[in-house]
Order: C-alpha cells, then sequence, then structure tokens
C-alpha cells in the first residue's frame, strides 16, 4: 500500500518529469556536430533540434533559425513535433486528475473507491505521456546512430547525439516509474465490494447493512410487579 508521502513523492517526480519533457520539446540539441576525420572545425558547433537549426561559436553567439517548411523535413522529426505536442498535452491532464485523486486533496468526498479510480486514471495517463516522449527521443536517436556509421553519409553531414536526447531518456523514466507508482493506489476488490487492500479504512457504503436485534420479552425477573387493588 502506498501512503500518502509516497503518494506525493511520486506526483512531484511525475511534474519534474513533465517539465522536463517540455524543455526537450524547446530545446534545439537533438542533434550535434561529430567532429571526425577531417572535420575538425571546432570553432562552430552546430544544433538540430525538432523546431529550428542552431550554431554556437565559441566566441559566445549563437544563431538559430527555424525550419522554413514542415513538410519538407525528415519523417523522424515530424513524428517527434506531434508526440511531443502530445506528451506535454497529456502531462497536463495527467497532473490535474492526479491532483483530483490524490489522498491530501478534497475531491471526490471522502469516497475513496473513487478517489482510487481517479488515481489510478493519472497513474495510466503518467505512463502514456512518458511512453509520447521515449518514442520520438529514441527514434531520432536511432536515426543518428544509423548515419554516424552508414558510410554513404558524407562526414561534414554526420550527427552525434545531444543533451536533450538524454534529457529526455530521462523524463520519460521519471514519468513512467512515476504513474506506475501514483497507479498502484488503485485497491483490490474482493467478493461482496469489500475493500482487501488500498486505502485505509473501513466502506460502510459497500457493506451490508445488519439486522436490528430482536425485542427481549419481559420477564418477571427483569421487571418488578405491582399488585393493583
Amino acid at each position: 500500500m502506498v501512503n500518502t508521502g509516497m503518494q506525493l513523492i511520486s506526483f512531484t517526480c511525475a511534474v519534474t518529469g513533465w517539465i522536463m519533457a517540455i524543455a526537450v520539446t524547446a530545446l534545439p540539441q537533438w542533434k550535434v556536430s561529430a567532429f571526425i576525420g577531417s572535420n575538425i572545425l571546432t570553432s562552430e558547433i552546430k544544433w538540430e533540434g525538432i523546431w529550428m537549426n542552431c550554431i554556437y561559436q565559441t566566441t559566445g553567439h549563437m544563431q538559430c533559425k527555424t525550419y522554413d517548411s514542415m513538410l519538407a523535413l525528415p519523417p523522424d522529426i515530424q513524428a517527434a513535433r506531434a508526440l511531443m505536442c502530445l506528451a506535454i498535452f497529456m502531462g497536463w491532464l495527467s497532473c490535474t486528475v492526479s491532483c483530483c485523486g490524490m489522498k491530501c486533496t478534497t475531491c471526490a468526498g471522502d469516497d475513496r473507491r473513487a478517489k482510487a479510480g481517479i488515481a489510478l486514471s493519472g497513474g495510466v495517463l503518467f505512463i502514456l505521456t512518458g511512453l509520447c516522449v521515449l518514442i520520438p527521443v529514441s527514434w531520432t536517436a536511432n536515426t543518428v546512430v544509423q548515419d554516424f556509421y552508414n558510410p554513404n553519409v558524407p562526414l561534414m553531414h554526420k550527427r552525434e547525439l545531444g543533451q536533450a536526447i538524454y534529457l529526455g531518456w530521462a523524463a520519460a523514466v521519471i514519468l513512467m516509474i512515476s504513474g506506475a507508482v501514483l497507479s498502484s493506489t488503485c485497491p483490490l476488490m474482493e467478493r461482496g465490494g469489500r475493500y482487501r487492500r488500498g486505502y485505509i479504512g473501513r466502506s460502510f457504503a459497500n457493506s451490508p447493512a445488519s439486522a436490528p436485534d430482536p425485542p427481549k420479552p419481559i420477564t418477571s425477573n427483569s421487571l418488578p410487579l405491582k399488585e393493583y387493588v
């Protein structure tokens, strides 16, 4: 059973992973220049993201330019745009739903079963958010590695994995682990609708109503008899 403290920690980690996913979407360091062979020009570093290209100079100057045409982009960049935007929206939805299902909030009143179902939904949404981040990051990393070892690709066009790729992997892992912890707050049910494990407390809504005790007959030993004239 996950107590309130563990639930708060997992929710905080999930929000942190969501913020990291937003940073990954905005950063241009998905692909960086590879300095191999005769390509020894280290005064400029080229970054390629899903929204723009940037050239960073050792003097501290940086110039960025957004992509002119979306349809001219490679499939991995187009898919990364769509999935990362979907991940940001699902992360916001996951935070909203999870807040309503946490034990420390007053949403859904005292209905523990409803709060557990809401917490389960929020955890599943966080897991799906992590998958939406993991797929484009891994796809882009696979493309970079294949082009790096492809002899037909010129050396000046070879790229290496940027910092955004590693940050995206970390964000995906944090989101999925936090979502799994939040999902574990869903109670298991036995026959008859009673709780077997989950939230602390007894469910009075599903417990069978006890029959009232039958009235006891009045006997001579229980009450004194009075004589009437």
